[in-house]
């Protein structure tokens, strides 16, 4: 029969998806499949597919069919179809407990879904998908099999309405979590404690599979309860810093009775290694419950019990040898001082017991470097804690830190430093090349290391002078091995990062005269090693040395220099006495000349040459940095060299450099045209290089490029940095119009090489964006308009010359395509907002630059798809903004576009009203506001008696707006529903664009209403029906600015009315017990 035909060519196509290597077989086949998902009958498709399918392959496609089917947002499932596919599923999965563990967890993934987008559908007044524990029960009372279906039921359906997806506004996402987590979830965490009772109860036999599995399947169950984002806070899995787990007032009971921290601990020593990490998980957010659950006396009893069960761990650490174990056991101790105060844990009886194990443990595990590196944080952050707190404790007993953080900071210390040899001899990953990593563990050890910090220092001060010596023989001696000098580089590194970290961790209220002494001591050897340094990059430099002297600074300068620091300082006495440096002036200026050096000799190295740059900008005024500004040529800095880079992108901190020393240029400026010209002239000589090869016919292509980048890049950090109208103008009159050929010949030639148009692009739109008023030109000069004839020019070569480039690559069409229209985009808005052309001159002297602008605009826009639009930020921001500007000032542009372009451009607004960055959604309503403005004052003036006939552009944009209505009436449903329903966070931009949206509809504001009304539960629905009554009172039917503040003012009262009234329904979320 035709079933059985069909059936067979589905199951060949499963079986081409999910098995073939050929990569154009398996395209084909979904593309079959995706047609197959969107035909009507898909639906009794996927039943007979699970009925009489006979591979796993055609099962998990009806099943992920389904869940797309279900989740579809337009044109949804009927509930009735909905119920019975939840009901088949449950059956399916009884009947059959053998199938595959992929299809399983699809089949288990569909019920989850279903259950989470119908949790508010109500069938004859009974919510149809909330009975989720009746559903499950027959599954627990069968075999173990079918107990592990119904508990990974459980678990992935906690897990389903945990986690927020894209398509459903996270409100909505809010509203099921909230009711689930009132209704249901405190009975499945209770279910699943009572199940690892049992479980644990019995002698188990983990060697068997099924009891193994089901063991961790409960495990998950309980992890996932206690993972819930009970409030809708944690919006971001990643970051571990949310220590607090909110549980909700009514689970007290299951805290307060210790049976239940008991049972993980119990669980922990009697299961094997493999499932106790999930055992620790569960500990961890167990540890972390809000403090506010319990009154103190509670507190400090479940304190007890949790200090015991981690003593009984730390004098059994068999099960710690495994790192996963491991891992969670550290973040478990981490958590012991994130939560609670220093003084209550100084009051648990055996504290002195447990600082005592737990200050050994962390000693070797610092010893244990190359074990489980990424769990060290967790250590560190309990210490760096507990060290914290430590000037605050008022509790008599004794917190015996004073004895055991000099260990902690000993022990890692050297640790770090004994590494050194094993991962050069070994060829190990380096930890130093993990920046970050490195930055972090240092901010820790910053604040341990203060604590009794005379220890540290003595410490820091022998190590150090072992290694400088040692050092210092082997560059003295000939025959000494690169490998033992590395070794030497290698601890001295760590050395300089580790006396940056504890002299920035100084604080000046706890701060004693010995400390800043011991300081001083650190810096005087960082310093006298730097000069050794120093005076060899001639010949070699360690670039990992050079980066931690960069970071040692920065801590310094934090510290020791600036307005608080008194000059009195024990700190500079030291260095006074050791190097001559007496007072902040003389270390600057060695600062200085270590910025100078590092230019000289590090340029073609990014990560040295970008930190150095970045302290620049913090110095002025200084011998040293004169000889910059006069010699900013690349036999002084290598990197504004040519010759030696390898490739275009390299470049950038060239325009930071310019930046820096465009603004140093600045302070003593003025007026001085000769000054400029000389500082310019390094840039001048560039300019006529490529000018030359471009004015021959055969030239070295990728010479001119890499001149022509430099200098763009260089020039770009000039204007960047030149905000005042005098020296602006020094550059403008520089660049224009000598040089501003070169540049469009560039995009001419180079329109497909974005490393070159990129550039340019961006040197173009800094040049006409009009930062701090700085383009202000004379009344008699023409150069506004000039500058705009320039722009235009520009983005009408780079827009038409672009667009020939055809399909490109969806990974590679931001970069080639996308990045450049951005920026073409923002260049166009800058200079329409820019104040200084009056664009009515165009079409009034027959000149076509504004046109061909706008023109070129609406092409490249065109080639855009809206997804596009909103899935790169830089784009949406660029194009988003750019509207805004045309719809205040070029409205007429807009009213004589081709009705498909005027369509484009108002769904491009009604997408952006719902994006998630408010930059784009503010935008929105902004250009949403302009064009209903300039509806409405048309549609009033066309009822005027004398009217004045009306431009044919505006009439044929009534035309388009009076066919599609639908358009705009979307709009004004989207903008009520984000203001009543979702966390607004612009409702002023909002409400602008509203009033005139609902004066253009007002038989559909109606329909809304009522719709929004009746959508209330009857007992609400006369407050709902005032609110509305208020927020049209004493409006009038007009645009004038004193109505529209009136409406914004009444908008916000019926925002706050309509959330008071559903806050109190069943409707609205009600969380209000959360906190009480």
């Amino acid at each position: 029969d035709g079933d059985s035909n069909r059936l067979a060519q589905l199951e060949i196509l499963c079986k081409q998806l999910y098995e073939t290597t050929d990569t154009t077989t398996r395209l084909q086949a979904e593309k079959a499949l995706v047609e197959f998902t969107n035909s009507p009958d898909c639906l009794s498709k996927c039943q007979l597919l699970l009925e009489r399918g006979s591979s796993s392959y055609s099962q998990l496609l009806a099943a992920t069919c389904l869940s797309k089917l279900v989740s579809r947002t337009s044109n949804p499932l009927p509930l009735e179809q909905r119920v019975d596919i939840r009901n088949y599923v449950l059956n399916y999965l009884a009947t059959r407990p053998k199938l595959a563990a992929f299809v399983t967890q699809a089949l288990i993934q569909l019920y989850a879904r279903i259950t989470k987008l119908g949790w508010f559908d109500c069938q004859k007044e009974d919510y149809v998908f909330r009975n989720v524990i009746v559903d499950v029960t027959r599954f627990l009372q069968d075999s173990v099999e079918h107990c592990i279906i119904g508990v990974t039921i459980l678990s992935q359906l906690t897990n389903e309405i945990n986690q927020a997806d894209t398509t459903h506004p996270l409100t909505k996402h809010r509203k099921i979590a909230s009711s689930f987590r009132d209704s249901s979830l405190f009975d499945i965490f209770t279910l699943s404690c009572n199940l690892l009772k049992q479980a644990s109860g019995k002698n188990l036999n983990l060697n068997d599979e099924s009891q193994h599995g089901l063991l961790m399947q409960l495990l998950k169950l309980a992890h996932n309860c206690l993972n819930f984002d009970f409030i809708g806070t944690s919006t971001d899995e990643s970051s571990d810093d949310l220590c607090t787990v909110q549980i909700p007032t009514s689970w007290r009971s299951a805290f307060l009775d210790s049976s239940t921290l008991q049972l993980f601990f119990d669980l922990y020593h009697s299961i094997p290694p493999s499932l106790s990490p999930l055992v620790l998980s569960c500990l961890v957010q167990i540890a972390s419950v809000r403090r506010s659950l319990f009154n103190n006396a509670e507190r400090a009893k479940f304190l007890s019990h949790l200090v015991d069960g981690v003593k009984r761990i730390l004098e059994n650490p068999q099960s710690l040898s495994d790192p996963n174990n491991y891992h969670e056991f550290c973040r478990l101790l981490a958590r012991l001082k994130s939560n609670y105060q220093l003084g209550e844990l100084v009051k648990v009886e055996n504290y002195p017991e447990v600082i005592r194990l737990i200050a050994n443990f962390t000693v070797t595990s610092l010893q244990h470097w190359e074990f489980a590196p990424n769990s060290v944080h967790y250590l560190l952050s309990l210490w760096q804690r507990l060290a914290a707190s430590v000037p605050y404790v008022k509790a008599t007993e004794p917190h015996m830190l004073e004895t055991y953080t000099p260990e902690v900071t000993k022990a890692y210390i050297t640790s770090r430093l004994e590494s050194v040899h094993i991962i050069l001899r070994d060829g190990l990953e380096d930890p130093l090349d993990d920046a970050g990593l490195v930055q972090q563990q240092l901010d820790q050890l910053s604040t341990i290391g203060r604590c009794e910090y005379e220890k540290t220092c003595a410490l820091l001060v022998q190590l150090f002078d072992q290694s400088a010596q040692s050092y210092q023989e082997l560059l003295q001696s000939t025959n000494s091995s690169s490998m033992d000098i590395a070794v030497q580089e290698g601890r001295l590194t760590w050395l300089v990062y580790i006396i940056g970290a504890v002299i920035g961790g100084r604080v000046s209220f706890a701060s004693t005269d010995e400390q800043d002494a011991m300081d001083g001591e650190l810096v005087c050897r960082v310093l006298q090693l730097m000069n050794l340094t120093d005076s060899r990059l001639a010949q070699a430099g360690n670039e990992k040395l050079e980066l931690a002297m960069l970071s040692f600074f920065e801590q310094f300068r934090k510290i020791y220099i600036g307005d608080q620091v008194q000059k009195s300082s024990k700190l500079y006495r030291r260095l006074s006495e050791v190097l001559g440096l007496n007072d902040e002036t003389m270390v600057l200026s060695v600062f200085i000349g270590k910025i100078i050096t590092n230019l000289k000799y590090w340029g073609q190295c990014e990560p040295i040459t970008s930190k150095t740059l970045h302290s620049v900008r913090k110095l002025v005024k200084l011998s040293a940095v004169q000889f910059m500004l006069n010699n900013h040529t690349s036999e002084h800095f290598s990197f504004l060299g040519v010759n030696n880079q390898s490739n275009l992108s390299d470049m950038r901190c060239r325009t930071t450099f310019y930046t820096a020393l465009g603004r140093l240029l600045m302070v003593d400026l003025g007026e001085d045209e000769d000054q400029f010209e000389q500082f310019m002239l390094p840039l001048t000589a560039a300019f006529e290089a490529v000018a030359q090869m471009f004015s021959t016919n055969t030239f070295n292509e990728q010479e001119a490029k890499r001149t022509l980048v430099g200098l763009v890049r260089d020039l770009r950090g000039i204007a960047f940095a030149f905000n005042a109208k005098t020296s602006f103008m020094m550059l403008f009159d520089w660049i224009y119009p000598s040089y501003m050929p070169i540049l469009q010949r560039a995009i001419e030639l180079w329109y497909h090489v974005p490393a070159c148009t990129t550039p340019v692009l961006k040197l173009m739109a800094e040049l006409v964006h009009n930062r701090s008023q700085r383009l202000q030109f004379d009344v008699s000069s023409p150069n506004g308009i000039l500058l705009f004839r320039e722009t235009s020019k520009m983005i009408t070569t780079y827009g038409n010359r672009i667009l020939t480039l055809g399909e490109v690559p969806k990974d590679q069409v931001y970069a080639l395509k996308l990045k450049g229209i951005s920026i073409c985009f923002s260049m166009l808005k800058a200079v329409l907002s820019g104040n200084y052309v009056n664009f009515g001159v165009f079409r009034l002297y027959g000149d076509d630059a504004l046109d061909n602008a706008l023109q070129t605009f609406i092409k490249l826009l065109l080639s855009i798809p809206h997804s596009d639009l909103l899935d790169y930020p830089k784009l949406s921001q660029s194009y988003y903004s750019l509207l805004e500007v045309l719809t205040q000032d070029h409205m007429n542009f807009i009213a004589s576009l081709e009705p498909h372009v005027v369509m484009y451009i108002l769904s491009s607004i009604s997408e952006g009203l719902t994006a998630l960055d408010t930059m784009v959604c503010t935008g929105c309503c902004s250009s949403l506001d302009h064009i209903v403005t300039y509806l409405f004052k048309q549609l009033s003036r066309s009822t005027k008696k004398r009217a004045a006939p009306m431009a044919q552009e505006s009439d044929r944009f009534l035309h388009i707006m009076q066919q599609h209505p639908e358009m705009i009436q979307q709009m004004l449903s989207t903008v009520l529903n984000i203001i009543i329903f979702e966390d607004c966070r612009n409702q002023w931009s909002m409400s602008r664009p509203l009033l005139g949206l609902i004066l253009l509809n007002e038989k559909y504001f109606a329909d809304l209403r009522n719709g929004i009304v009746n959508s209330q539960p009857p007992e609400k629905q006369q407050a709902m029906h005032l609110c509305f009554e208020n927020l049209m009172e004493g409006i009038e039917r007009n645009l004038l600015t004193k109505n529209r503040d009136r409406f914004t003012q009444n908008l916000s009262v019926f925002r706050r009315e309509v959330n008071d009234s559903m806050k109190n329904s069943t409707y609205g979320v009600n969380s209000n017990d959360m906190m009480s």
